[in-house]
């Protein structure tokens, strides 16, 4: 059995510009895919600190053979 492991939004970018690669698609082929423009491919891929949280999701689901589950959230009480 497989263990689940915590990634940074860092990791999910990175991972969803592996998984593309992979399946050997470019930015505007995997933009018309998802229903989305070129510019959002290129954000999800190289700007972890912006939001694109779901299409990277989608790209890593789609083009490799892991599922994302999340997200999570610690919250911690404040002194």
């Amino acid at each position: 059995m497989k263990l689940a492991k915590f990634v940074s939004e860092s990791d999910l970018a990175a991972l969803a510009k592996q998984s593309r690669m992979a399946v050997g698609k470019t930015k505007v082929e995997v933009a018309k895919e998802m229903g989305v423009k070129p510019p959002s491919v290129h954000h999800a891929e190289e700007s972890p600190h912006l939001s694109y949280t779901k299409l990277r999701r989608r790209m890593i689901e789609k083009y490799s053979n892991m599922k994302v589950t999340g997200p999570l959230f610690q919250i911690e009480p404040s002194d």
